[in-house]
């Protein structure tokens, strides 16, 4: 048995994103739980942010106040409350510590607030960093996302060794989870070596990203070219120039010269070996994502996509055929333009049949969402989420672009509409009042016909294949490397999923040749999102159940396969086996 897993992630306290997703799965699972005898999530915290400590201390976020002492609350052994007020009072930090439910299961979670940190230690960090990884510090400072995750990385470390104590039993074992927990663990290198075994697990390749979004041919261009400059054995610098002044591309570097390197996905565990040839050389241990694995009924479905048709007759006025849905965070990589071509073809493909469909894309660029009686008010005032303002707080940033891409798109469709819910959550307190009173964010899960997720850059996609299990056609695009995990489980060619293949190059693009490949910009790419496009919208309108045998079939087919990618599955086949091989 393990003794101890350390998991340092910016979403110890409260789940934001696909990281929260995966501790959400990972540590409810009985496959983990089964192995690993003591499990703490390491991360920071704002005390002053009110939305944050709401968020954090939600019911539904199952986390239990074990020690703060600005609110005098201390239910921890005294040798441990002392050692946590001698870290506090000499890193000038705040520390929160408690337990958070997953599943049936509490873990350990200690949290720092670092905004007035000591900034000795920090000094010594960023030296230390230097001196063993090669990472110039003082390049980035002033970055505030470098600033933050260096600021709090020691205090952090000090804490944990102030709640573990001197004595430690192994085989134990830090994670970083993606570039943000990496600051805490090369901290732990430096102030607790020997004690851990270190793992960086790669939930995407950030230089990558960066490459992907900045330039406009976007997937199509990056993993051509990354194809066929493998191919002709030559390294991500040599194609892309250098990197080095990205703070995320340096930390990445430093990373892969720990004990475990763990890729969420085939496109990823390519990409580090792309970003430094001497990966070819080390083990790179694929990890995937799990899927959600619930049976439902054709009733219970039914039950669930009726709300959803409910509420698209308050908005709208008519009451559609077919329930389609994207649940994302708002950001390029998500490719949701990609949506709105596939829906265009949709509607005139339905105009055909005499089908009609509502499309429901949730997504925000606050990540907590806007406070309910916010959305309560702008849904009097002007009719929110079908109407949306830009000068009060509703539509910010670039949520802007997208919602005149709908509103142009409603103006001209015909059979289909599509609504903008930039909020955190889908009930009536947060959605208001026109949503029904029963509604919940499971019904939007269990009650859609499609889920799209057709991102340009994906390193796994878990929203995509949610509700797999619920009899959803999932529509991925061949970047996600869910994609890969569906091929192993056998599911790639169930009519469930449909992956449209926005990498494919015809012959006039000479895909071969990499000067060629690199040069494709945005005509090029739109031509080929257009062709691939057509052909994912006469599928999708192919494979929409239109009998209760294919609603069954699809509940059954997708709920099978779900549970050979379910998270008892990742744990017990893909995380476990390299974690018993490095203390081997």
């Amino acid at each position: 048995m393990l003794k101890l897993v350390v998991h340092a992630t910016h979403e110890a306290g409260v789940k934001v994103g696909g990281i929260g997703a995966v501790l959400d799965g990972l540590l409810a699972s009985p496959a983990y739980n089964e192995a690993v005898e003591r499990t703490i999530l390491l991360g920071g915290y704002d005390a002053w942010d009110s939305l944050e400590q709401e968020r954090l201390r939600a019911r539904r976020n199952g986390f239990t106040i074990r020690y703060h002492s600005s609110e005098s609350i201390s239910d921890v052994p005294e040798r441990v409350a002392q050692a946590f007020h001698q870290v506090q009072q000499f890193h000038n930090v705040s520390i929160l510590y408690g337990t958070r439910r997953f599943g049936t299961v509490e873990h350990e979670v200690l949290l720092v607030d670092s905004r007035g940190v000591n900034l000795e230690p920090v000094s010594g960090l960023k030296s230390w960093l230097y001196a063993y990884h090669g990472v110039h510090s003082s390049w980035y400072e002033g970055q505030p996302e470098y600033d933050e995750y260096i600021r709090g990385a020691v205090a952090s470390v000090s804490a944990l060794a102030a709640l573990l104590g001197e004595k430690l039993q192994h085989p134990a074992f830090f994670i970083a989870h993606e570039w943000l927990g990496l600051p805490a663990l090369f901290a732990a290198q430096q102030h607790l070596y020997g004690r851990f075994r270190t793992v960086f697990y790669a939930h995407e390749t950030a230089t990558v990203r960066l490459l992907v979004e900045a330039h406009p041919g976007h997937d199509v261009r990056f993993y051509n070219a990354m194809r066929v400059a493998r191919e002709q054995g030559l390294a991500m610098e040599q194609v892309f120039g250098d990197q080095s002044d990205f703070f995320k591309h340096a930390l990445l570097r430093a990373a892969l010269s720990l004990e475990g390197i763990f890729a969420v996905g085939d496109l990823v565990k390519e990409e580090l070996q792309f970003l430094d040839p001497a990966m070819y050389g080390r083990q790179i241990d694929l990890v995937y994502n799990g899927v959600p694995s619930q049976r439902i009924t054709a009733e219970q479905k039914q039950h669930s996509k009726t709300l959803l048709l409910q509420y698209a007759q308050a908005l709208h006025g008519f009451t559609p055929t077919w329930v389609f849905s994207h649940v994302t965070r708002l950001i390029p990589s998500k490719a949701i333009w990609r949506d709105f071509r596939v829906m265009e073809r949709v509607d005139y493909l339905l105009r055909q049949r005499g089908e009609t469909a509502i499309f429901y894309l949730l997504s925000s660029v606050i990540p907590a969402g806007r406070r309910g009686e916010q959305v309560h008010r702008w849904e009097a005032e002007y009719g929110w989420p079908v109407y949306h303002r830009a000068d009060n707080g509703d539509i910010i940033a670039y949520e802007w672009d997208y919602y005149q891409e709908i509103e142009q798109f409603n103006r001209v469709a015909s059979n289909s509409r599509i609504v903008f819910v930039n909020q955190f959550g889908w009930s009536r307190d947060r959605c208001g009042q026109r949503m029904p009173a029963e509604m919940e964010f499971n019904d939007l899960r269990h009650g859609t016909d499609l889920e799209f997720g057709q991102s340009i850059y994906e390193p796994f996609g878990i929203a995509q294949v949610e509700p797999l299990s619920f009899g959803a056609l999932c529509v991925l695009s061949s970047a996600c490397g869910c994609v890969g995990f569906i091929r192993d489980a056998g599911g790639y060619d169930l009519p469930n999923v449909l992956v449209g293949d926005y990498l494919f190059l015809p012959e006039w693009t000479n895909p071969g040749d990499l000067r060629s490949v690199l040069s494709l910009g945005r005509g090029e790419r739109n031509a080929i999102e257009s062709m691939t496009a057509d052909g994912v919208a006469r599928a999708i309108v192919e494979r929409l159940p239109r009998t209760l045998d294919t609603v069954e079939a699809y509940l059954e087919q997708g709920y099978d396969l779900s549970t050979r990618m379910s998270w008892d599955v990742v744990a017990r086949d893909y995380l476990l086996p390299p974690l018993n091989r490095i203390v081997s």
